[in-house]
């Protein structure tokens, strides 16, 4: 039974803890992701197995189109796609393709990030740990809090936060990292492209001159 006052781990550590295509992978997904520690990811990880073993009971069921297996399939999905992790028509199978970024990318670090509430993943980290963000009224500074669908457009800074002032450093960073974006976004103008498009036009037209100047020197 174990101790009541001591939690058992919630995760599975790896079952080789020097494994090298293993570690690299994690360190680019703890790169990628701004995480702290490797936790982190394991914690991930063994969420999506659970996940995953539970589509696949319910794929080797016999019939899952009526009675109780019906209502657990549904009843999967529909959590799955509450949480973030589905869409709204997956199957089954789609569950079994997800893999450990598909749950990192809920956690709130990452949707403040994607939001554009913060300039990299590693700020996100610190402004929901300073307390800078909030999710509708309520102030959350775990990073690791799963965001679910209801909550995605309500994530917001904390009406006592300094950054609600659009004056703010990091504010003005944001905009600049924005601005920057939209505008590597924008279209290329036709009439700068223009010179170009009529050199390769022209060498399209001569092309064929030359295919034919080929093939009367075979004949020769």
């Amino acid at each position: 039974m174990g101790e009541p006052k001591f939690s058992r781990p919630k995760f599975d550590t790896p079952p080789h803890p020097w494994k090298k295509a293993r570690i690299e992978e994690e360190h680019l997904i703890q790169a990628n992701h701004g995480l702290k520690n490797m936790r982190e990811i394991w914690k991930a990880k063994s969420q999506l197995r659970r996940h995953r073993r539970q589509a696949m009971r319910l794929i080797g069921t016999l019939d899952t189109s009526e009675g109780h297996g019906m209502r657990e399939k549904d009843d999967l999905l529909r959590s799955l796609h509450l949480k973030g992790f589905i869409a709204k028509d997956a199957i089954l199978d789609d569950i079994l393709s997800l893999n450990a970024e598909a749950i990192l990318n809920r956690r709130l670090q990452a949707m403040v990030y994607y939001k554009g509430l913060a300039c990299s993943l590693k700020q996100a980290r610190q402004l929901v740990t300073h307390g800078h963000i909030c999710i509708g009224d309520q102030k959350v500074s775990i990073p690791s809090y799963p965001v679910n669908r209801d909550e995605e457009e309500i994530i917001q800074y904390h009406p006592s936060s300094d950054l609600n002032n659009p004056e703010h450093e990091i504010r003005k960073a944001i905009d600049g990292r924005r601005e920057l974006a939209e505008y590597a976004e924008e279209e290329v103008d036709p009439e700068a492209t223009k010179p170009f498009a009529d050199e390769v036009n022209e060498a399209a037209e001569t092309a064929p001159s030359a295919e034919a100047e080929v093939e009367g020197g075979g004949e020769a």
